[in-house]
């Protein structure tokens, strides 16, 4: 008797996957097993699928599409400064699950969804061109600059995959800040910067950070120490790498009069410190990534 024919006649399956990095993405994961569940078990089986996303690639697409949004796309700087195409998506705060929705305060209008990794990560730098000191996040500054003209009431940036480890500087640069001398955002140029000017340019709404990571910023559990080897920081950089992001970052909290213990507050050291640098100069909020994905999705339901 063939196996199919052993199995129950009514099944459910729910696929809930996350990207496997460099391979394959979220949705095409749960794509794959549905397509096996077919031919295993046949067409009587009834799959769910829920593509997950902890903050990385996919983000904004996965949350856009679940919320019954709406996605756009922009040009905007890559990290080694080449124009890439990054989604935007926009949806109702209404809409959304009340869970999801206390992530944000309650706030009502529309939030706007980035995603870093399609905008400053690791899938846009080939494995033999990796290093932070090359890298920038201008292009998330660019995106933010976007989402606040066209009247996001919040924001909600995801910030896994990262390829940068600037403190977010570039981020800001793209929004008005000024490295002196100028254009001195990369860290390989930051031994070059003795003062930062200018101020940021507009009012931004509420910026949440979605973040699973707990790690300082500096020291043996930071960015560079931690984080750096998969952006190709090689370990005799590390130590001189970490001090030069200790240095900028005291200059970061002196300019916007915030104190220096935000450098050890938890998940400062996430994606190279771009929350730390969002968190000094616009009093970004960090919010637990894979809660309120759990929430956004309605998962346990």
């Amino acid at each position: 008797m063939p196996w199919r024919c052993m199995v129950p006649v009514f099944m459910q399956i729910l696929a809930a996957f996350d990207k496997f990095k460099d391979a394959m993405s979220a949705s095409r994961a749960c794509e794959a097993v549905r397509l096996g569940a077919v031919q295993a078990l046949g067409e009587s089986v009834q799959l769910q699928a829920a593509p997950l996303t902890d903050g990385g690639e996919g983000f904004c697409p996965i949350l856009t599409a679940a919320a019954g949004g709406r996605l756009e796309r922009h040009t905007v700087r890559g990290p080694r400064g080449e124009a890439v195409d990054a989604p935007l998506g926009w949806v109702s705060l209404q809409q959304l699950p009340d869970r999801a929705r206390r992530c944000f305060a309650n706030q009502t209008g529309q939030l706007a969804i980035l995603e870093m990794a399609s905008v400053a990560g690791l899938e846009q730098v080939p494995p033999a061109q990796r290093h932070p000191k090359n890298c920038s996040t201008h292009g998330v500054g660019e995106l933010l600059r976007i989402a606040t003209r066209q009247g996001a009431t919040a924001i909600l940036l995801g910030i896994g995959g990262s390829a940068t480890s600037d403190l977010g500087l570039g981020a800001l640069e793209a929004l008005g800040l000024e490295l002196t001398p100028g254009g001195c955002s990369t860290p390989a140029q930051w031994p070059e910067v003795h003062s930062i000017q200018g101020s940021i340019q507009g009012d931004y709404p509420p910026i949440f950070i979605a973040c699973d990571v707990d790690n300082p910023l500096l020291g043996e559990q930071g960015a560079a120490y931690v984080y750096g080897p998969q952006k190709g920081l090689p370990q005799a950089e590390r130590a001189a790498f970490d001090a030069e992001a200790g240095r900028l970052a005291t200059l970061l909290c002196d300019f916007f009069q915030q104190p220096h213990t935000l450098k050890d507050q938890a998940g400062s050291g996430a994606a190279g410190g771009l929350g730390f640098g969002l968190k000094v100069a616009l009093g970004a909020n960090y919010v637990a990534g894979f809660e309120l994905v759990r929430a956004w999705l309605d998962l346990d339901t």
